[in-house]
């Protein structure tokens, strides 16, 4: 009777001890977790209570602000002076549909969640200060406006960078939405856009990989310089088709036909004109291995350090031997994948010399007094490419634009250089785009501008008809100052 009962007494024990093993994994492990989960129904109730940080614009106009509101629900509400300009970097923060975009992603500094902990409190029953802190963004609204109008219906998007430093000028994806009737609360809204096939809540500049086509044309162009594989006055043959190996698979040029006549064209010209059977043959030329740590010390399968979450760009890290693979890849198609956000940082980091600036958005945080908190610094992320090799692919993009398939993106004054990609995309049109970089005084800018589906022209579109004009605008209204 007695071995039963301690026998008894030793599981009661055991399952209390698990219990109290769980419930301090729960609270104390997880807990923080579980406490700042957009979804927490307390969190969202205190954060209603209390009034945001404003978020700025680069020129300090205000992107978002928190208004009083006699409501059940909150104490103050979010409002967006801009509509849906910054819908996508910026986001939204509601009681009913929780948070998005920087609004989720800083905001225990807007709302000072912090002080939902221990020490928070502590402040709080003091009375010291406990108000959201404010951010200051990189974004410019007449860049964001320039984006909007170039695509305008077209889906895609726009990423605007300043090659010295690496803020992050515009970022602008298309369709959007109004954050102003999620703060409402117009349910019938929010259910729409959530159903809507064309995605209007997915950011195209960060979430969303696209095969970059002949835009990628500039990562195999630096692996081949860098290398010693080529410059520009190599020779090619000029052929209409190019039957890559241990396959039968084909590359052709644009509309199947020759790039230069059926002469020997050198990679200056095949750049300009982007000659897709030249490109297919340098990368089988150039070593798997270069071309491969090419796109990643532009960033790919990389993280940009961005300070947004920004999903990584795509390029296989071993061929094995597929030399079909390898050709397609360089020329952007293929497993080949990358955000806008990746590259504009190519463009910027070829416009900076070879030096890849780390991203960002976020400039400063500061006080309600204006005090400033905390000022970003531009950082290096990786030297890309040297010097030499940066200039000499400078070079390429600027007689692209002056002479090749990019002329749609010169700026009246101004050196702009680029590269067009026109790649096959999942709907049947190709996905259509530009990159490149225009200085003028002392002001620079790199762009990259994507157009889904063939935009508003379909099948027969290219980049260098939908996508240059986007960049050219967007670039042009930095320029002016």
């Amino acid at each position: 009777m007695n071995k039963s009962i301690r026998l008894v007494a030793a599981s009661i024990y055991l399952f209390f001890g698990l219990l109290v093993v769980m419930l301090t994994f729960i609270q104390v492990i997880n807990g923080p977790e579980y406490r700042d989960d957009e979804r927490n129904p307390r969190l969202l109730a205190a954060r209603a209570g209390r009034e945001r940080g404003p978020i700025v614009a680069r020129d300090g106009r205000l992107i978002a602000e928190s208004v009083e509101v006699s409501s059940q629900t909150a104490a103050f509400e979010r409002s967006y002076p801009f509509g849906s300009l910054f819908s996508h970097p910026v986001g939204y923060a509601t009681f009913l549909f929780a948070e998005r975009g920087l609004e989720s992603e800083r905001s225990s500094d807007l709302s000072s969640s912090r002080n939902l902990t221990f020490s928070g409190m502590i402040d709080e029953i003091l009375g010291r200060d406990t108000d959201g802190q404010g951010l200051r963004l990189t974004l410019s609204p007449e860049l964001q406006d320039a984006a909007r109008t170039g695509l305008g219906d077209q889906p895609g998007a726009v990423v605007a960078i300043e090659p010295s430093t690496g803020e992050v000028l515009a970022m602008y994806s298309s369709p959007t939405y109004d954050p102003n009737r999620l703060v409402a609360g117009d349910t019938e809204y929010g259910d729409a856009i959530n159903r809507e096939p064309s995605k209007p809540l997915l950011d195209r500049t960060r979430a969303e990989l696209y095969p970059p086509g002949s835009a990628f044309k500039v990562i195999t162009t630096a692996a081949a310089l860098e290398s010693g594989t080529a410059n520009a006055r190599t020779l090619f043959e000029d052929v209409p088709e190019l039957v890559l190996p241990g396959s039968t698979s084909t590359i052709s040029n644009f509309n199947g036909g020759l790039c230069n006549g059926g002469e020997p064209v050198t990679l200056e010209v095949a750049f300009a004109r982007s000659c897709n059977t030249v490109f297919g043959q340098l990368g089988l030329d150039v070593d798997e291995d270069d071309l491969i740590d090419m796109a990643q010390a532009f960033g790919f399968n990389q993280d940009l350090g961005l300070d947004m979450e920004l999903i990584e760009s795509q390029i296989p890290t071993d061929f094995s031997g597929n030399r079909a693979g390898l050709a397609q890849s360089a020329i952007g198609e293929r497993d080949v994948r990358a955000t806008p956000v990746q590259m504009a940082v190519v463009a910027a980091a070829v416009a900076n010399g070879g030096i890849s600036m780390q991203p960002y958005l976020v400039a400063e945080t500061f006080e309600r007094d204006l005090t400033v908190i905390q000022a970003t610094q531009p950082a290096i992320r990786e030297r890309a490419i040297g010097p030499g090799t940066a200039a000499a692919l400078k070079d390429l993009m600027i007689k692209t634009v002056t002479q090749g398939t990019g002329r749609s993106a010169a700026i009246e004054g101004a050196e702009v250089g680029g590269k067009t990609g026109t790649a096959q995309g999942p709907g049947g049109n190709p996905d259509l785009w530009f990159i490149g970089f225009a200085t003028r005084a002392e002001r620079s800018i790199a762009v990259a501008a994507v157009v889904e589906d063939g935009g508003l022209i379909g099948a027969d579109a290219t980049g260098g008809a939908v996508a240059a004009p986007i960049a050219r605008d967007v670039m042009a209204a930095w320029l002016a100052g």
